[in-house]
């Protein structure tokens, strides 16, 4: 629950510091960049999280590689992570910050849960449906859930829907169960 939290600090911070410089969008489109890059290059990810390497090693490292070419306010935060030894939540914090600004903009923010990874137009799909039924604009992510048989579930500000096959057959099972009890 602590890391929750600091990750929406974190994620809140760097919302306010870049509206106030009016950077929201450039920071979201650069803060994704890094993932990318460090999703690409695993090493510089070990790198800054490595806690036998100093802070000022580590700061140094980001700076040659960074400096001039991200916004400031972005390069600043993966220096006080480092710093603080918090940087292995940078790709918490950038969704923290990522679910802030969708939330600006009107967006409420949920999970998808599939048996198999969606691909993107499903996904854009399944968006477009869900913001009809609920009657408000959503953004899903995908998350990969082993026990679904088929189907797919839904959880968006604390609501469920759920589209599964184990669902399904639980509700199958349940009603013929009722219209054999009723037929006593």
């Amino acid at each position: 629950m602590a890391e929750l939290t600091v990750d929406r600090t974190y994620g809140e911070a760097l919302y306010q510091a870049a509206v106030e410089a009016g950077k929201a969008d450039a920071i979201l489109e650069e803060g994704f960049a890094i993932l990318d890059i460090m999703e690409q290059e695993p090493d510089l990810e070990r790198l800054i999280v490595n806690p036998t390497i100093p802070a000022q090693v580590k700061k140094e490292i980001l700076g040659n590689i960074f400096e001039g070419k991200i916004q400031e306010e972005l390069l600043n935060l993966l220096y006080i992570l480092v710093d603080r030894g918090r940087a292995r939540h940078y790709e918490k914090i950038m969704k923290a910050y990522r679910l802030r600004c969708e939330k600006e903009e009107g967006y409420s923010y949920g999970t998808i849960y599939s048996a198999v990874k969606l691909q993107d137009a499903q996904l854009k799909k399944f968006e477009e449906q869900t913001s009809n039924l609920l009657r408000e604009n959503v953004k899903l992510e995908n998350e990969i859930d082993a026990s679904l048989i088929g189907g797919i579930k839904i959880l968006i500000d604390g609501k469920v829907i759920d589209a599964s096959l184990r669902k399904r057959l639980e509700d199958l099972g349940s009603s013929i169960i009722n219209e054999k009890g009723g037929e006593q």
